[in-house]
């Protein structure tokens, strides 16, 4: 009986210690699930940082993913939606592989097709892998706000939505990047950050009659050669020497895209949103990885002429201002920009044989004066110096006539504009424009 009693109780121990052990190891199990699911929910707000969503998802003044910020298309506004996870009206309710449609395919939960001003076409060379981790971090991580979202400006028949299933059919390529075994490491990051996440195509790549990209990868020399959206240039990213990053190393873009500036440029337009709400928080390595990639790019074939001389600093010093706009340079830009146009280094860019001055589209040049700019302020270079905006003090004509001098001075060599092409932008940017005293 004692041995009986000895063999149950030692059983009984047994018994015990192997469920202690089973609900240790179960514990240890649920606590690795865990912390994979933390570092993954990390790794997609580092993905949403990458992908810069809470610009576009953000209404200035607005909660943060929270939708409504107004989107102008040549056919009317659209509005960004609530991708917070409320229920009700974000995506609370969207399985991943609801959500998995709606980023790579444009197609929403209920099935109506997404505007392409949602970079789906580049989102869809997505991983599977980087698409989990977002979504685990917009429905665990982002706090849900409930806002509707609003409907378009766009009047019928044009934003019936089946039409954008034809788009798609035709323009949307869906597969995910394909890594290129015969380059480094290095480019394949950057390519995959620059042509996916990046989306950098969405304004550097010129639209076509569909209003898509005309090129989505580096196949093609319209890709990255520049593009045009409300009232902006995005400039040229290739190797072009004159237009585009031809004359940049790969230090001087991994630099511009953390802080914003190199020694003689300076972001400017939504670039400024990109730089402070994305590549700013990107890592080192990422952003060598995008330098790279773009230094591969060669020049887009265009044969443009730019000749270096200081025939106008000369003519500035000595207070010739015979040239239409060179009275206008003097009162109004040369404080900060120099008479040789060489700018400040740090500070305010350079205008002379600058890429951004001398594109062949003038939108930015003349948004600039009419509305000013400011630099972006990060972590690095908190400062986020301002230029002020002309638009009160000038008229159309002394604005051509302003953009005409630098566009063509110092051996810079752009087409000149017209005081209606000033008048266009104007009244595109007007909201934004300080009413004249």
């Amino acid at each position: 009986m004692i041995k009986a009693k000895k063999s149950s109780l030692w059983r009984c121990g047994l018994w015990l210690g192997m469920g202690l052990t089973g609900m240790s190891l179960t514990t240890q199990v649920i606590a690795a699930e865990d912390s994979d699911t933390g570092a993954r929910i990390k790794q997609g707000e580092y993905l949403s940082r990458a992908g810069d969503c809470v610009a576009c998802h953000t209404a200035p003044g607005g909660k943060s993913f929270a939708g409504g910020l107004k989107m102008s298309t040549p056919v009317g506004a659209i509005y960004s939606s609530n991708i917070t996870p409320d229920k009700n009206t974000g995506i609370g309710d969207y399985s991943e592989d609801d959500f998995s449609k709606a980023l790579r395919q444009g197609i929403a939960k209920d099935g109506h097709h997404l505007y392409p001003a949602m970079p789906y076409p580049s989102f869809s060379k997505m991983t599977d892998n980087d698409v989990h981790n977002l979504y685990l971090y917009f429905t665990h991580q982002v706090a849900a706000v409930d806002q509707k979202n609003r409907e378009s400006d766009i009047p019928f028949p044009l934003n019936m939505r089946w039409p954008l299933a034809v788009w798609n059919s035709v323009f949307l390529e869906k597969k995910p990047y394909y890594s290129d075994p015969q380059q480094t490491a290095a480019w394949n990051r950057g390519a995959y950050l620059v042509q996916d996440l990046g989306h950098c195509g969405s304004c550097h790549t010129p639209r076509g009659i569909g209003y898509q990209e005309k090129a989505l990868d580096q196949n093609d020399d319209d890709y990255l050669s520049g593009g045009t959206l409300e009232g902006w240039h995005a400039p040229n990213l290739r190797g072009d020497a004159t237009t585009g990053l031809g004359q940049w190393n790969e230090a001087e873009i991994s630099q511009f895209l953390e802080r914003g500036h190199t020694e003689r440029s300076a972001a400017f337009g939504s670039m400024v949103d990109v730089i402070q709400d994305s590549t700013q928080y990107l890592s080192d390595e990422d952003r060598q990885a995008i330098a790279v990639y773009l230094k591969s790019l060669p020049a887009d074939g265009k044969l443009r002429v730019q000749v270096n001389n200081d025939s106008t600093t000369q003519a500035l010093e000595k207070g010739d201002v015979s040239k239409a706009g060179s009275q206008v340079y003097l009162d109004n830009c040369s404080g900060c920009h120099l008479s040789s146009g060489q700018g400040e280094k740090n500070a305010f860019p350079q205008l002379a044989q600058n890429p951004a001055v001398v594109s062949e589209d003038a939108s930015s040049v003349i948004n600039i004066i009419l509305n000013g700019s400011h630099a972006p302020k990060t972590q690095k270079a908190p400062t986020g110096l301002t230029m002020p905006g002309f638009a009160w003090r000038l008229d159309n004509q002394e604005v051509a006539d302003v953009v005409n001098f630098i566009r063509n001075g110092w051996g810079n060599q752009a087409p000149d504009v017209s005081a209606s092409q000033v008048k266009e932008i104007r009244k595109l940017t007007e909201p934004a424009q300080p009413k004249k005293p």
